[in-house]
């Protein structure tokens, strides 16, 4: 629950979504080997606005966790790295376009629309394809990815997921949902 203004926490809510963190980041070192924990936590105190999308990653679901570090920019980069599709964000379409289209039986959301509003993104598929390298992820879910122009125009989006120990590139109308299907999250920091 945000305090104030919106993309906000509180002092308190700040603190919380730090120590989640650092727990998960400390359970999970083989993800993150060479990122020093402390240089993160100053960085993360240091941007609230990143700490709300984080919490917001954290409240669908997603157990967010930083996967590396932007050399080029010095951002450090949090996936979505819940086993499965985090579970407050499925049962979505592609966007706006796609949930508008819809005349009957819509869904509450899209995956577009609600990453936009968490101040996150979709991951790509090469984002995808580098996440499944640290882990088994959505073996019995599945989640849109970021989707080229091309195929959005022609009224298609794109997901992946991972079955018999290999990483899967579908493709299904933008409208379409299903309650297996969410999407997972980037976050720069």
């Amino acid at each position: 629950m945000t305090m104030g203004n919106r993309n906000e926490l509180s002092s308190t809510q700040n603190e919380e979504i730090i120590r989640i963190l650092q727990s998960r980041f400390e359970q999970n070192m083989q993800r993150h080997q060479t990122i020093d924990w402390t240089r993160l936590q100053a960085k993360l105190e240091a941007n609230t606005k990143k700490l709300w999308s984080l919490n917001e990653m954290e409240r669908t679901g997603g157990e967010p966790d930083v996967v590396g570090c932007d050399e080029m920019t010095g951002e450090y980069i949090f996936y979505d790295c819940s086993t499965e599709s985090p579970k407050g964000r499925r049962s979505i379409c592609f966007d706006h376009e796609a949930l508008e289209s819809r005349k009957e039986n819509k869904p509450t959301n899209s995956a577009m629309e609600m990453a936009f509003a968490m101040g996150v993104e979709l991951l790509t598929e090469e984002r995808y394809r580098e996440l499944q390298q640290l882990g088994n992820f959505d073996t019995k879910t599945s989640s849109w990815i970021k989707t080229p122009a091309d195929i959005r125009k022609s009224g298609g989006a794109l997901f992946c997921d991972r079955r018999y120990d290999h990483v899967f590139l579908y493709h299904n109308g933008a409208e379409s949902y299903y309650a297996a299907r969410g999407f997972r999250a980037l976050l720069r920091v």
